[in-house]
């Protein structure tokens, strides 16, 4: 319904009145296959045919698929306490930029502990990495966050040293290439580490090559 109504309004050529609270889409959500796990985690582990995994930072080869037959319940996860320095990881569209304008949102379940905090990590088209000042902290259980993209302030990232700089202010989020994330810390097994069991990613595509 909501498709019908935002066609009849550019029919009619009122598209510029459409209301802010149109909310964008879901650019796509990975959850993991549920194969056996590996270290580090590979495209092989990827659900989503449209997704190209990337792993970075000295730590990169700690970054684990990780699973448990106990509890019954235990997710298709992605872990970071085997990495022995910063890392981070992160995931391209084949096809398409998204744009994360407006009221666009990440959203995922994910479990931290010790002193970690998850950020997003997102890579600009045209190359510059940043990561939120926003993040995912500790907790005894698994549990679903949410990004307000509109709400996050960035700062610069070497994403080869997975190492944070200086603020930038108002960066075009209008096409964004890769996106995924940290917590700038090396891993110290279950005691200090990142978990993440699935993301999902609410912005509309931008085709590749488009300015």
């Amino acid at each position: 319904m909501r498709d019908f109504v935002i066609a009849s309004l550019f029919a009619l050529g009122l598209a510029g009145s459409l209301p802010a609270q149109i909310r964008p889409p879901l650019f796509f959500r990975e959850d993991w296959k549920e194969l056996p796990p590996a270290t580090p985690v590979t495209q092989e582990h990827v659900g989503h045919p449209d997704l190209i995994l990337s792993l970075h930072g000295p730590g990169k080869a700690g970054i684990k698929k990780s699973h448990h037959d106990r509890p019954a319940d235990d997710p298709y996860y992605i872990w970071t306490g085997l990495c022995e320095g910063n890392c981070a990881i992160s995931l391209r569209h084949k096809a398409s930029y998204v744009d994360l304008t407006g009221q666009a949102k990440v959203r995922w379940r994910a479990k931290q502990s010790g002193f970690r905090q998850a950020r997003l990590i997102v890579k600009l088209a045209g190359g510059p990495w940043l990561v939120s000042d926003i993040c995912d902290g500790p907790s005894s259980d698994w549990r679903e966050f949410e990004f307000i993209i509109a709400d996050i302030r960035w700062r610069k990232l070497d994403i080869d040293k997975v190492v944070e700089g200086p603020w930038v202010e108002k960066p075009d989020l209008s096409r964004v290439d890769e996106i995924g994330w940290t917590d700038l810390m090396p891993g110290g097994s279950s005691d200090a580490c990142s978990r993440v069991d699935w993301i999902e990613v609410y912005g509309r595509p931008a085709p590749r090559g488009a300015k």
